[in-house]
């Protein structure tokens, strides 16, 4: 059973349709029923309450306005170990990433081509760093 914290992906007439993190579980007058809030991982960042029995909070279909929703608990993938190495499919990529940090004034030192006008067409390039300072 899906409870406090755990994320939930929501089916719609039988399609994954978002993922959200159940954020509080609070029961109701009704025996197995339950005041379940939601908060919607995708934008903007919202909460819902909806009120389900428990059977659909482990996953069982049920109906909002006449159309079929399910929850389903969303389990993370195991690490990889060692023998899974060999498979081909659960191979990671790892990249370096620097610990310098480049910014535009890196740049137009060591490269003097970036300049503030497109010579072609005549236009002014407007730093969006110099736009902001006020």
């Amino acid at each position: 059973m899906a409870t406090i914290n755990d994320v939930v992906l929501i089916y719609f007439e039988d399609n994954p349709v978002a993922f959200a993190r159940i954020e509080d579980i609070d029961a109701d007058f009704k025996a197995d029923w339950y005041h379940v809030t939601l908060l919607m991982l995708q934008l903007p960042l919202q909460t819902v309450t909806w009120i389900l029995r428990d059977v659909y909070i482990e996953g069982e279909t049920f109906t909002m306005d006449g159309k079929r929703m399910r929850l389903e608990k969303v389990e993370a993938p195991p690490p990889l170990s060692a023998e899974n190495e060999d498979n081909d499919e659960a191979k990671v990529v790892q990249h370096k990433i620097p610990n310098k940090r480049r910014t535009l004034e890196n740049d137009r030192k060591k490269r003097p081509e970036i300049k503030q006008t497109d010579k072609k067409n005549n236009a002014k390039v407007v730093s969006l760093q110099d736009r902001f300072k006020r």
